[in-house]
C-alpha cells in the first residue's frame, strides 16, 4: 500500500523557517485556507499553521549544539485521531495514506487534537474547524503539474534540501532509500500509530585541519610591506542612491 510522507534531514535544517512560510502560503490560497492568523504584527501574535519548527540546544556546556526540529502531522499509519472523530470529519486516504480533515463534517469538537499524541491539531479559531498538515494534496495530485513539482510546499522551499519526499513503502523511492541508509527514525514509536513522516538523525561531523590552516598568512594586497593605500575619492557607500 502506498503510503505518502515527509523525511526530514535534522543534520541538514538550519531552521529558517522557509517550510514554514510556504506551507502557510500555499495552504492559505490553496483547498485548505483560509488559515487564520490572528494580532500577526503585534505583541502576542498567534494563528492556525500546518509545520511549525522548534529550536532547541542539546548538550551541557561547552559541548551544546542547537537542534531545528520541524513538526507537523505524521500522516500515522495507523492514526488515532481518525477513529475518535464523532463526524467521520478525520479519514485517512486509502490510495496514498494521507489523512485528512473534512471540514464540511468537522464540527471542532477538538476530539482529534486530544487523541494525537503529537500536538498536531490545531483549531481555526475563525471557522472553528480542526487543521492540519495535508502534504499539499492538492498540489502532489495535480496532474497539470511537472512531476518534478508535485511535492508539498515546504520541500521545494527548503533551501538546504533538508525535507524529502515520497512513498517510504516504495524501497526505491529517495524517502524510502534515505530511511534504510541513514537510520531514519519514526517519532514516539512506542505509541503504536506508526508515524509515516521520519527523521534523520543528526550526525558528528568531522573535519581535518593542516597545520599551514592555523599559519597567518600576510595580506596579498600589500606592497613592500605597507597596506593597500585608502582611495582618494569617495566610494560608491558615500553617495545616496
Amino acid at each position: 500500500m502506498t503510503q505518502l510522507a515527509l523525511v526530514i534531514d535534522l543534520n541538514v535544517c538550519v531552521g529558517c523557517h522557509a517550510c514554514v512560510t510556504s506551507c502557510k502560503q500555499w495552504n492559505t490560497s490553496g483547498a485548505a485556507g483560509p488559515l487564520v492568523d490572528l494580532d500577526p504584527y503585534g505583541a502576542d501574535p498567534s494563528g492556525t499553521f500546518f509545520n511549525r519548527v522548534m529550536t532547541f540546544e542539546v548538550g551541557e556546556y561547552p559541548n551544546t549544539q542547537t537542534v531545528h526540529f520541524p513538526k507537523s502531522c505524521l500522516h500515522c499509519e495507523d492514526p488515532p485521531c481518525v477513529p475518535v472523530c464523532p463526524t467521520g470529519a478525520s479519514y485517512k486516504r486509502a490510495e496514498d495514506g494521507i489523512v485528512l480533515v473534512d471540514y464540511d463534517k468537522c464540527i471542532g469538537c477538538k476530539y482529534c487534537s486530544w487523541a494525537c499524541p503529537y500536538g498536531a491539531r490545531e483549531l481555526d479559531e475563525q471557522r472553528k474547524v480542526m487543521t492540519k498538515c495535508t502534504l499539499c494534496v492538492d498540489r502532489v495530485t495535480d496532474t497539470t503539474l511537472p512531476l518534478a513539482e508535485r511535492k508539498p510546499a515546504c520541500v521545494l522551499a527548503c533551501p538546504p534540501g533538508a525535507r524529502l519526499f515520497g512513498d517510504i513503502h516504495d524501497p526505491a523511492s529517495d524517502a524510502a532509500k534515505a530511511i534504510a541508509e541513514r537510520g531514519g527514525y519514526a517519532l514516539m514509536p512506542e505509541w503504536g500509530t506508526k508515524p509515516a513522516n521520519h527523521y534523520l538523525p543528526r550526525r558528528r561531523t568531522e573535519i581535518t585541519i593542516h597545520p599551514e590552516d592555523l599559519q597567518r598568512v600576510d595580506n596579498p594586497l600589500q606592497v613592500d610591506g605597507l597596506q593597500p593605500a585608502s582611495p582618494a575619492g569617495p566610494g560608491r557607500e558615500d553617495f545616496a542612491t
